[in-house]
């Protein structure tokens, strides 16, 4: 009887070990989660046609943290053609834009670079860019203007339907959360992001040097 008894308070007491070992399990792994949703990738969804046609409403992408940092760290520029997530601007917090959301654009100029808008095409330091993403000619005009150290030029790929630096400036780079790098929802389009060369399409002609609007 008091065999059975010791038997039955041990069993009951490795039970509990054995539950509370569980919950540490679990408390472990949702904090593992949560680190590496906060330092290494998260889950973004799409809001808005900006990046139409590269990325559709309701879109399921990944957005990679490391890069952002790491560039910053050693003081270097993202890269040309990447699809950033970022923290809205300031002029977009004083003109009433929610100041916890956050918008993705492309990066189409670094620092030091000059960038200009005309006759439906984007100019990087004085030469036509080819962007093979864009779906219709630019329709409007962005006089040159030099983008300042530490910031970025992001412009949305559906150029004519997208708020982006051409109407609020040049984005400090600080203020990049991510990158985007895998499209994971819908299934048909699941895959990652890629980054195609930008073809420099010439020099300007000479005729339309002069043309900044």
């Amino acid at each position: 009887m008091r065999s059975s008894l010791y038997k039955h308070e041990a069993m009951a007491s490795e039970g509990k070990t054995s539950q509370r070992q569980g919950w540490r399990d679990v408390l472990l792994w949702v904090l593992l989660a949560l680190m590496l949703r906060w330092l290494v990738i998260e889950p973004r969804w799409i809001p808005s046609g900006s990046m139409l046609p590269t990325l559709e409403l309701q879109d399921r992408i990944l957005v990679e943290k490391i890069r952002p940092k790491l560039a910053h760290q050693r003081h270097q520029a993202l890269s040309i053609g990447r699809v950033v997530v970022f923290a809205v601007p300031d002029p977009l917090i004083d003109a009433g834009y929610d100041p916890n959301s956050a918008l993705i654009k492309r990066v189409v100029a670094g620092p030091g670079d000059q960038v200009e808008v005309r006759d439906g095409v984007l100019f990087r330091n004085g030469i036509g860019v080819h962007e093979a993403w864009l779906s219709e000619p630019i329709g409007y005009a962005m006089p040159a203007q030099t983008v300042p150290d530490g910031d970025l030029w992001v412009l949305g790929d559906n150029r004519n339907a997208s708020l982006d630096s051409h109407l609020w400036g040049p984005l400090p780079q600080d203020r990049v959360i991510g990158t985007a790098v895998w499209r994971y929802w819908p299934l048909n389009r699941f895959g990652p992001i890629r980054f195609p060369p930008q073809a420099q399409a010439g020099p300007a002609p000479e005729a339309a040097l002069g043309s900044v609007s």
